[in-house]
């Protein structure tokens, strides 16, 4: 059977676990998106290039599979733009699939022609031209390139009539790399380290999950008495409520004046597939390797200068625990019960009592929804918040941009989430401002029959920023906007919405929203400057 050059690309892409593709689809691009139906990947058609790559990160986050952006010529990919720099800087197995005219028609045509390689070459971990002769090589290549070592987005520029060729596929498939772990001196001393440390502290980061190491790091930590402070994004690789979690740390000054006394305490800090491109300048150099004893183990070397270490293992971060407790006995750890006393100021430092306002809605939102809910946060002064408020039984249960920390992201992961995981609660949580920004949307989760939950922190203003405005003595300018009417808005794309300025009828909206047949959106009514203090 002869198969078509977007056929051969189509059945990799589905061999490796895609069931989904994102975009609006052009001329260019046809018969790509063909290709994929008839592969089994379906293609549900976005509002916009940016929120469509965000709906395809947030089904890799429920199904581990490459997320897939389709983008047509010129303008459809430089729509892309953000959503695959997230993509780069928050680790994303992202494929981009753009279509393009053909080499020889652009030495004399030029409308919407651009070379959307060189655009993308300096955020993506490589960028293809697909040629018809190596189709299956380089959908190959595109797979492990994007999800092997430190995860991020691969992109295809797929000529028009390259894609209708006949392509040639490779034969059978590459063997996968087996997980590798430290051996040598160095492990003996940070074995020797282990067994003598009355203070240790792990810092756990996303290569974790890319690892698969969740159930080691668990074990490591219950063996060895170690409390885990987690990135955002690994947050819930040790549930928390576990008396060992310390919850998630990065963005806020209010946690970090709690965590930094912590961890200059520490004589022994394991940086577990830690990743500091999450955290923000509080966590610059956070300890001193001249007289702590530090080791990293993680995917890439330290290029970044973040922080500096003792040692580094650049290694499998499951494999390497495993091979650092051999011939370890455990013994007492952080005694006149520091790590307790650290767990009740954290959640005295952001107390879920109260009345109303932006704490009190997250609180009553993760009181009333069910603990695996899946919830996903916009940036914004209710990210930090949320954050630190929301507690995490599982890994994946909280996704957000923390790399690159951009606006818009929380509706469309939301709905690829719960496009992934129909039967799993999904909420997410946008200001005002990040919710006009993918508005559209709301009409793509009425078409795509999603019951998500929405919730909007309705303020008027850039939160955030006004306050970093007041904290340096500026005039109030460019942060502020009119009141809207966000419930009505949603009922007019097809959903439900409802207003909202308290518990009770918040707590009333959210058990309606968990019965409805289509999605939910919850204006929560906050007063401006409700943040001050709490972040």
């Amino acid at each position: 059977m002869t198969l078509r050059a977007a056929d051969i690309l189509a059945q990799r892409l589905f061999a490796a676990g895609c069931r989904h593709a994102f975009g609006m689809p052009g001329g260019e691009v046809l018969t790509l998106i063909d290709a994929l139906e008839k592969a089994g990947i379906t293609f549900i058609l976005a509002k916009h290039e940016n929120a469509a790559g965000f709906m395809a990160e947030g089904v890799h986050h429920m199904n581990g599979a490459p997320a897939i952006l389709v983008a047509t010529v010129g303008p459809g990919a430089m729509n892309g733009v953000n959503v695959v720099a997230n993509a780069d800087q928050d680790r994303v197995p992202l494929i981009v699939l753009t279509g393009c005219v053909d080499a020889a028609e652009a030495q004399t045509y030029t409308h919407q022609v651009l070379d959307h390689r060189k655009v993308f070459e300096p955020m993506t971990k490589a960028t293809f031209t697909l040629v018809a002769d190596a189709a299956g090589t380089i959908a190959e290549k595109a797979i492990g390139i994007a999800t092997e070592g430190r995860s991020g987005p691969v992109h295809i520029d797929v000529p028009i009539s390259v894609a209708d060729a006949e392509g040639v596929d490779m034969d059978g498939a590459r063997a996968k790399a087996s997980p590798v772990a430290p051996a040598g001196a160095d492990l003996e001393t940070a074995r020797a380290w282990l067994a003598d440390a009355k203070r240790p502290v792990i810092v756990a980061g996303l290569d974790i999950l890319k690892d698969n190491a969740i159930a080691e790091l668990r074990r490591f930590a219950e063996t060895f008495n170690v409390p885990v402070i987690t990135t955002y994004k690994a947050k819930g690789v040790i549930p928390e409520d576990h008396p060992l979690c310390l919850g998630g740390a990065g963005l806020s000054p209010k946690a970090d004046k709690l965590f930094m006394p912590f961890l200059a305490d520490a004589d022994l800090i394991l940086s577990v597939g830690y990743d500091p491109i999450e955290m923000r300048t509080g966590w610059r150099n956070p300890w001193d390797p001249s007289h702590q004893k530090v080791v990293d183990i993680h995917a890439m070397p330290n290029h970044h200068f973040m922080h500096q270490t003792t040692l580094s293992f650049i290694a499998d971060t499951g494999a390497t625990l495993a091979s650092l407790s051999e011939g370890v006995a455990a013994c007492e750890t952080w005694e006149n019960g520091a790590v307790s006393n650290l767990k009740a100021d954290l959640a005295a430092a952001f107390p879920a009592d109260d009345v109303w306002g932006p704490a009190g809605v997250i609180a009553e939102c993760r009181a009333v929804l069910p603990p695996q809910t899946v919830a996903t946060v916009d940036s914004g002064a209710h990210r930090i918040l949320l954050s630190q408020m929301w507690t995490c039984p599982a890994p994946r249960t909280l996704l957000q941009s923390s790399g690159l920390c951009t606006m818009g992201c929380a509706v469309p992961l939301a709905m690829g989430a719960k496009l992934a995981n129909p039967h799993t609660p999904v909420v997410s949580f946008s200001g005002d401002a990040g919710l006009l920004m993918v508005g559209g949307e709301l009409a793509t989760a009425a078409e795509m029959g999603l019951n998500t939950i929405f919730v909007v922190f309705v303020d008027r203003s850039l939160a955030l920023i006004e306050l970093k405005q007041r904290q340096r003595q500026m005039a109030n300018r460019g942060v502020d906007f009119d009141h809207h009417d966000y419930a009505a808005i949603a009922r007019a794309f097809g959903g439900h919405g409802v207003t909202v300025d308290n518990r009770a009828d918040l707590r009333s909206a959210l058990e309606d929203g968990m019965r409805a047949d289509r999605f939910t959106l919850i204006a929560a009514e906050i007063d401006r400057k409700s943040y001050d203090g709490r972040i």
